[in-house]
């Protein structure tokens, strides 16, 4: 166990988490059923605060929200002139999208992947692809300029993430920023999802292609974690950098 700058002991071992599978069912279901939590209808604090460090004062970019559901920042980046491309399994959560915002949308079938649908804004700018991730690529998506990753990197499988960060990495392009919102508390307590990953194992992952800097931990315990079994519950934010 290491003891953070914080002073919450952080340990790299993920305990009976890392055999935890939760099936593309069980998503469908808790959209289903209306057992989002995880999203913020009014968006992510540390998105705000933060948004200036992904941008880095550039217009026009590209920027990919995996597992995006129906986050609200989407919205705020194509009103700000961006491309945003998102991909969910739950085509539930993006109709919703469009419907919360009052925003006109057509689909159309991804030749690539069979089954597979996208929902693009009438305005071109917003493209959510309804399918698994694993199915996408550069080629059927492009390279983007900035990612934003919150409730992505820690839904999924423990098993998978070597998987998702593969192709993350293929998915970005030179002078690209990454922004990470992961979750730590103790894993023996509460089998997930969220996941925790702990920073080992965020630089074992990404450590040879980008740079790794920690922005910011913040303390988001509540009456939910509280009923989880858990003591603590940090969000702990990171920048990626992929330099050329």
């Amino acid at each position: 166990m290491e003891r953070s700058a914080d002073g919450v002991l952080e340990g790299s071992d993920i305990g009976s988490q890392k055999d935890r599978v939760v099936t593309e069912e069980e998503w469908l279901q808790k959209w289903e059923t209306g057992n989002i939590g995880f999203h913020k209808e009014q968006g992510h604090p540390l998105f705000q605060k933060y948004l200036d460090v992904l941008l880095n004062g550039r217009s026009g970019l590209r920027v990919f929200f995996p597992l995006c559901g129906k986050a609200v920042e989407m919205k705020w980046l194509a009103d700000m002139g961006h491309s945003v491309v998102g991909v969910e399994v739950s085509e539930q959560a993006l109709k919703e999208f469009f419907a919360e915002h009052s925003l006109p949308y057509c689909e159309e079938p991804v030749p690539e992947i069979s089954g597979a649908k996208k929902l693009r804004s009438a305005s071109g700018n917003i493209s959510l692809y309804c399918c698994s991730i694993y199915d996408l690529s550069s080629s059927i998506v492009g390279k983007f300029d900035g990612v934003w990753d919150r409730g992505s990197l820690v839904a999924v499988n423990p098993c998978d993430r070597q998987r998702y960060v593969s192709l993350m990495i293929t998915l970005m392009e030179k002078n690209s920023s990454y922004l990470l919102v992961t979750v730590s508390y103790d894993p023996n307590k509460h089998k997930g999802p969220p996941f925790y990953v702990p920073e080992s194992e965020i630089k074992s992952l990404f450590g040879n292609h980008c740079e790794i800097k920690c922005l910011q931990k913040v303390d988001d315990f509540s009456d939910r974690h509280r009923q989880w079994g858990l003591d603590y519950f940090l969000e702990v934010l990171y920048i990626l950098k992929f330099v050329a």
